[in-house]
């Protein structure tokens, strides 16, 4: 039997810093931001009113990261986000439904946009970019057609109190939105981390011909994180609209790219090198720490755009780098000696 030897101090190092530096790196952020703005950032409204205005971004992003674990991108959350919020507007202001059943059609709504999108990559084989933008043009178009171009106003007597309630309420005096984010966050990492559902979506990501050889009805699979990415998409949009009050046809497009960041972003964290739900939670962190504090220093409207653009392309190199670290690291290492069969001398 072969002693187990410890790997060396600085890859060990190396690890922790891969595995844990962004979250170090909000830590720093936070504390800089606090000492340059000390009166206004590191306050209890200004917590509260990040993790508000962030809940939604954070939700699409981690809603964005499922498909990214199979290799596959979902184009059409932006589009699917501003479908299920003005749809949500109709049913509620416009139709006179009840808000529950209007919130559970449109959430069940969104899970049947995302399993049409898994089907058409999966069975149509068309590359997910291509397939998940022509669907989102066509729910663009489905927008348009709703609300005629224009927005969805209430009328005199407003939205139900009960529905606003979903997105203005607070618990633990924080913000009820940002606990469900941390809810969708432990439902993702226990679905992704713990369950065998998980390891096959990360093998099909990884691999997808080990995957076949294994058994591994890859479609099936595929299609199911394609419908998950489309069930947070509609609950991104109940609560968009609960938050907004008003159904605009446009307004999902502004959430597309920080969605992808985060989740792209999240990628380099936790986890290093494959897209998983407690870094995806960090990145958006970041990035809202990110955005409140150069608000707050007195930027003007376009470094928002410029920030997170710039952030994107940061993203996509480090979570590049990151798979490329991790394959490298996995040809590198020397097969372990396998202990349960027992060692004969001839």
């Amino acid at each position: 039997m072969q002693p187990f030897s410890r790997p060396p101090l600085g890859r060990r190092w190396g690890h922790l810093l891969g595995a844990y530096g962004l979250l170090a790196l909000t830590v720093l952020l936070f504390l800089a931001f606090s000492l340059a703005l000390p009166d206004t950032f590191p306050t209890l409204d200004n917590i509260s009113e990040v993790l508000s205005n962030q809940s939604i971004p954070a939700l699409l992003a981690l809603g964005a990261m499922i498909p990214i674990v199979t290799a596959n991108f979902d184009l059409s959350i932006g589009y699917g986000l501003g479908l299920a919020h003005v749809m949500t507007m109709q049913l509620i202001a416009n139709e006179g439904w009840p808000w529950p059943l209007a919130c559970l059609v449109v959430v069940l709504g969104g899970a049947v946009v995302g399993t049409f999108n898994g089907v058409v990559v999966e069975f149509a084989k068309i590359d997910s970019f291509i397939a998940t933008l022509g669907t989102g043009s066509i729910l663009y178009a489905v927008t348009g057609w709703i609300t005629n171009g224009a927005r969805i106003v209430p009328g005199p007597q407003g939205l139900p109190a009960a529905f606003t309630d979903l997105y203005d309420s607070r618990f633990l005096g924080l913000p009820v939105s940002a606990f469900y984010v941390l809810a969708l966050t432990a439902v993702l990492w226990l679905l992704l981390e713990r369950l065998p559902l998980g390891r096959y979506l990360y093998v099909i990501g990884s691999n997808p011909r080990a995957a076949e050889l294994v058994g591994i009805p890859i479609r099936r699979y595929v299609v199911y994180a394609f419908a998950g990415s489309g069930l947070v998409v509609g609950i991104a949009g109940v609560l968009l609209a609960a938050q907004q009050r008003i159904g605009n046809p446009s307004v999902g497009l502004d959430y597309l790219l920080p969605a992808f960041v985060g989740a792209l972003l999240g990628s380099t964290a936790i986890r290093p090198g494959r897209a998983n739900a407690l870094g995806t939670l960090v990145a958006v962190v970041i990035l809202a720490i990110g955005l409140a504090g150069i608000g707050q220093l007195g930027a003007q409207f376009w470094v928002t755009p410029l920030f997170n653009g710039a952030t994107l392309l940061l993203a996509v190199g480090m979570a590049g780098y990151a798979a490329r670290r991790q394959l490298r690291r996995g040809r590198a290492a020397p097969p372990r000696p396998r202990h349960d069969v027992p060692q004969t001398t001839p």
